[in-house]
């Protein structure tokens, strides 16, 4: 007698794929769950289903939609709804999650591409679509005055006037002359009002101890940091062709060097075609997910400079990259004691008021560079994660960069054991100067390099030595060269 052939059913099941026969057959046997009309998924876990794949889910049925209204800063649901740009009317129920239409004008001028073809609201399309009259879809008056308030804080004075004149040169072609008059004056309200100085970190980390061995290695960082001279590689439009495949090659190596090993072809195959290997899901959902973070505009430069939100956006990140990966609960902080080798990294019960306490520690510092060193360090050292800590470390330093319209920084392969080594020793004994230097030279090599293709940028690797395996680079007495300008 034949054996029943198990159907191995993707994750989202869209029935006009499929014969309606065989889906239901499925739905009543229990194989496929029912995620809204037309919609099925293999998993009985719906509501977690839909929390990951509503961007997919987004595309399909909202296919360009601009994710506005009270969805704009967030740029993914919140409290159960996602509020979208879109001609078609009608709502869709999700478990978990309601997808909330209306008809305007579409992607417009200052809109980021988002993942799977829809559209990110801009900072400023985001501010005057809160504040005009859109009814319950709109974020309340207060939570729109804590966003500039928020703006001022994090990007400064001259960021947020450039917001306002943008937002003022946006305004005629979306219909939003009022919501910039009530704009405009917020924005002078906050620019009148904002205090000069910081809040203390003992408001901070209230009811959260810390690490002091830690604060004081990141108090000496921090000083150090301040005296540097700043290392500046502006990311130039004009050169935005050379940069197209960077986030691809920073999300591979950085996998690499935490032991996911693809070959660049797998790689691309992966993130370009979204061909995951059937033995490696998990590895390949976490060069996915890498990607994703630092391509996208909810993520891959979204800064802070409150304590508290730096780790709600070091969660949101986590979580992203290890969403597959429920072991090691993604998107929250160990509640367990690690150690890797010699390093001991703080108890579990001292990560929250170490990051808190060490992430205000670094306030002070203006260079985007030595920001962006610090708070690489600041994760690398306080390991708030049970896995992923390296590429949480590297993605929220490059947001520090690309915020600031600085390069990002991949480290390679052919690099590894310099770059640990130096964040070994800073934690070790508090020798900073080796691990500056190597992120000096890594954010050298990658604004010299030409990321515009894989013709143009795998020669290069190869010529200066950053797909070299490690142990090979040192039996072979090689280093990572900068490439020929």
């Amino acid at each position: 007698m034949p054996t029943k052939v198990e159907r191995r059913w993707p994750t989202l099941v869209w029935t006009a794929s499929y014969s309606a026969a065989v889906v239901n057959r499925a739905a009543a046997a229990g194989d496929l769950h029912r995620l809204a009309r037309g919609l099925y998924t293999p998993r009985s876990d719906v509501e977690e289903v839909v929390a990951r794949e509503w961007l997919p889910i987004v595309a399909h049925e909202y296919p360009g939609a601009v994710l506005v209204d009270a969805s704009a800063r967030a740029l993914r649901p919140m409290d159960g709804r996602l509020f979208v740009d879109h001609h078609r009317r009608s709502s869709l129920r999700l478990p978990g999650l309601t997808i909330l239409p209306r008809s305007g004008p579409g992607a417009a001028p200052g809109d980021g591409p988002g993942p799977e073809g829809i559209w990110m609201s801009s900072i400023e399309r985001g501010l005057l679509d809160n504040l005009a009259d859109v009814g319950d879809r709109a974020m309340s008056a207060d939570d729109v005055r804590r966003w500039v308030d928020f703006l001022l804080t994090s990007r400064g004075v001259a960021r947020l006037n450039q917001i306002r004149d943008r937002a003022r040169a946006l305004a005629p072609s979306i219909r939003r002359r009022k919501a910039y008059e009530r704009l405009n004056g917020i924005i002078a309200t906050a620019l009148a009002t904002h205090p000069t100085s910081t809040t203390g970190s003992s408001k901070a980390v209230a009811g959260n101890p810390a690490d002091p061995s830690r604060l004081a290695l990141f108090d000496s960082l921090a000083t150090q940091l301040a005296s540097e001279t700043p290392e500046l590689h502006p990311a130039l439009g004009q050169f935005a062709d050379r940069r197209r495949l960077l986030p691809f090659y920073e999300a591979y190596f950085s996998n690499f060097i935490e032991g996911t090993e693809f070959s660049l072809d797998e790689a691309a195959d992966i993130v370009f075609e979204g061909r995951i290997p059937a033995n490696r899901p998990l590895d390949a959902h976490d060069v996915l997910g890498t990607y994703r973070l630092a391509t996208s505009p909810a993520y891959a430069a979204v800064v802070t400079r409150d304590a508290g939100e730096f780790i709600e956006a070091i969660l949101a990140r986590h979580q992203v990259l290890m969403a597959d990966r429920t072991d090691v609960g993604p998107g929250r902080l160990r509640q367990v004691n690690v150690r890797a080798g010699a390093t001991i990294f703080p108890r579990w019960e001292l990560v929250r008021g170490t990051l808190l306490e060490g992430f205000d520690l670094g306030a002070g510092l203006h260079d985007p560079f030595a920001r962006a060193v610090y708070i690489h360090f600041l994760v690398s050292e306080v390991h708030p994660f049970a896995d992923g800590n390296g590429r949480v470390s590297r993605l929220a330093m490059n947001a520090e960069l690309d915020a600031a319209g600085m390069f990002r920084i991949v480290v390679p392969t052919g690099y590894r054991d310099d770059y640990l080594g130096n964040l070994i020793a800073a934690s070790r004994d508090g020798h900073f100067a080796g691990m500056l230097t190597a992120f000096r030279h890594l954010a050298r090599w990658t604004a010299l390099m030409d990321w515009s293709s894989r013709e143009a940028a795998e020669p290069l690797l190869e010529s200066t030595f950053a797909l070299v395996d490690p142990r090979e680079a040192v039996a072979r007495g090689v280093k990572l060269r900068l490439p020929d300008r």
